[in-house]
């Protein structure tokens, strides 16, 4: 039911993209009809789409493996290290607060290149998945840890057979959230001018270049990339963790 619900949200979704296209915006050139931006893709092609694409896909898998594994690493040290975890949600909190486009120009002073889009795809999911896993190994169930600690297991064997089971479902639900931040900020990066292919720079020169349906096409591609991001992750969750959704192992 939940999969015919999405399928209308989108089909009213262009829908509705189609009639303020004909309609309200009609002339003007600004929003170009859906098929005017589905005929710019079929123009450009996979020669256009595919090496910007993969430059950007490139750069926002490895922010992505980068940033969440910094975070669950952080978490499980603050766990096993109590008193880390102020420092550790401090600068949690102020990777999140600090606006992409502020530090951007910084990062690509100091680093420069490639290093500058991966370093904002990472700062990008290191907050949510950080404090998804951290509430995910603080609901672990009490019964379970003074089980182990009855027969004899520390804190690594109540990490490792109850705490980190527990942090799973809370876990992936913050790496549904990073897959599509991941691919936000490779193309925030890009966009600063760090890099000279990907999503992001095509886009800039499609706006300088009042290449307008060209603009949305690459939109719809990166959303639709985000999109896919998010469903990989949340497959991955529903085999890993099918005690989340009330199944039996």
């Amino acid at each position: 039911m939940r999969r015919v619900q999405g399928l209308l949200g989108v089909v009213a979704l262009f829908g509705l993209w189609w009639l303020l296209a004909a309609t309200v915006f009609a002339g003007g050139g600004a929003v170009p009809t859906p098929w005017a931006v589905l005929a710019s893709m079929g123009a450009d092609g996979w020669a256009f789409y595919g090496p910007n694409l993969s430059a950007t896909l490139s750069a926002g898998v490895q922010g992505f493996l980068w940033g969440n594994g910094l975070a669950i690493g952080v978490a499980l040290l603050v766990l096993l290290v109590p008193r880390l975890e102020a420092v550790a949600t401090q600068l949690a909190v102020i990777s999140y607060c600090i606006p992409l486009l502020a530090i951007g120009p910084i990062v690509l002073v100091v680093f420069g290149g490639d290093a500058t889009v991966v370093f904002l795809a990472a700062i990008s999911v290191f907050f949510t998945t950080l404090i998804g896993a951290l509430l995910g190994l603080r609901s672990a169930d009490r019964a379970g840890l003074d089980l182990i600690t009855v027969y004899g297991g520390g804190r690594l064997a109540r990490l490792r057979y109850v705490q980190i089971v527990s942090a799973l479902p809370s876990t992936f639900a913050g790496l549904k959230i990073s897959a599509p931040s991941a691919l936000l900020g490779a193309i925030i990066g890009e966009y600063l001018g760090s890099n000279d292919q990907g999503l992001g720079v095509s886009l800039m020169i499609s706006q300088q270049q009042f290449q307008v349906p060209r603009t949305w096409g690459l939109a719809l591609v990166a959303g639709l990339v985000a999109g896919l991001g998010y469903a990989v992750v949340a497959l991955v969750a529903r085999l890993v963790t099918p005690w989340s959704r009330g199944e039996t192992q």
